[in-house]
């Protein structure tokens, strides 16, 4: 939860902040539209982030804060899918291959998470 909140806090900021810059970095063409698109992406990635981060004591998949585990699984396995196949598509920028590894993992963990029994990890956990 924690290096999913600073990961989309990162995201975020830039977006809110300099959107312009951010667009250019991504190589569109500046306009009010983008600009504003960017910046409510941006808030969106920030509230994510608020979330994950305030949810970070909670014992998250089975029952137990699952909204906040399926929310997170879908983002991150949508977002992948759409990165790995800009990737298979030809797209080998760094940026682009650093994001598809980054959400793909994040997809992985939350996957666990979601269909995981948390009581039976935790249970292991307390056992050692």
């Amino acid at each position: 939860m924690r290096a999913s909140s600073i990961f989309m806090g990162l995201l975020a900021i830039p977006a809110i902040f300099a959107p312009s810059e951010v667009m250019a970095y991504a190589g569109g063409q500046s306009s009010a539209v983008g600009t504003l698109s960017i910046q409510v992406f941006g808030a969106v990635y920030f509230g994510f982030a608020l979330l994950n981060w305030m949810a970070q004591a909670n014992l998250i998949g089975g029952i137990y804060s699952r909204p906040v585990a399926m929310g997170n699984f879908v983002h991150f396995f949508v977002a992948a899918l759409a990165l790995l196949k800009a990737v298979l598509a030809g797209q080998h920028s760094l940026p682009a291959l650093a994001s598809a590894a980054a959400y793909t993992a994040f997809a992985v963990l939350f996957a666990v998470v979601l269909f995981g029994n948390p009581l039976r990890t935790t249970a292991k956990r307390n056992e050692a």
